[in-house]
């Protein structure tokens, strides 16, 4: 670890998650965006653009693959409650297999319908339309969330209040919508890959306390100032909206 940042309720760490995890006490519940599979970090030299354009071949980050286990574990040993954690499908049974594993108990998967995803480029096979979130209770007793008996499937544009810089920025407003159903106010939110801290801005807008951890400088300071802004707006603390009803069946 090599900088700490107190902005509020927030706590900001500048280091790599697997070292600063197991010295966190705990947090109410994880919602994270790791690194995405192997598979896709290693398609992504290999994909040619039938348009011209230079196409993307490095997230500048290595794939999930070879740290997932040890991840898992961690995130169920300090996540008091949830663990909503983004993957490619490719990764939804590794995720589930690595959870259990740690004694977490498997809940479902979300899916993120993505309407204006970018098609894929050269031409070869359908693009991907959608990205998952694996979920998993790690506390005691039964598992409680905002949201009823709700379907869990989210559609949010990409370029939805994107900030931009960042590869791998989730939306705000699906952000804001996790944040909201998997915690309540006054509670921690724990997001050990902060990237460019769109998670730790949602939790601000929620009323949520938040930790955040990033290795890469120059997302830790984006996301640093991400999140103090966030503090000076005017819609600092959005209203959560009703919870859900589960209608009766019979």
């Amino acid at each position: 670890m090599s900088r700490i940042e107190q902005i509020g309720d927030c706590t900001l760490y500048l280091g790599d998650c697997v070292e600063i995890m197991p010295e966190l006490d705990g947090v109410d519940h994880i919602i994270t965006d790791p690194p995405y599979e192997d598979e896709l970090h290693a398609a992504m030299g290999r994909i040619k653009r039938t348009d011209g354009q230079k196409m993307v071949d490095t997230l500048g980050f290595e794939g999930i693959n070879a740290s997932r286990e040890r991840v898992a574990a961690m995130i169920a040993g300090i996540s008091n409650g949830w663990a909503v954690v983004f993957c490619l499908a490719e990764g939804v049974r590794a995720w589930r297999d690595c959870l259990q594993a740690a004694d977490a108990k498997w809940d479902t998967t979300l899916a993120w319908i993505k309407p204006d995803a970018s098609p894929r480029f050269n031409g070869q096979g359908a693009a991907r339309g959608f990205e998952c979130a694996v979920t998993a209770w790690c506390g005691k007793g039964h598992r409680k969330w905002n949201g009823g008996g709700r379907r869990g499937v989210f559609t949010y544009p990409v370029n939805t209040n994107r900030q931009g810089e960042h590869p791998t920025e989730k939306p705000l407003p699906l952000m804001m919508e996790l944040v909201g159903l998997y915690s309540n106010p006054g509670q921690v939110v724990c997001d050990p890959y902060l990237g460019s801290g769109t998670t730790g801005v949602a939790a601000v807008k929620r009323g949520r306390k938040f930790i955040g951890i990033e290795r890469d400088p120059r997302w830790f300071d984006l996301a640093c100032r991400r999140i103090e802004k966030a503090f000076s707006e005017p819609d600092m603390f959005v209203e959560r909206p009703p919870v859900p009803v589960q209608e009766s069946l019979l």
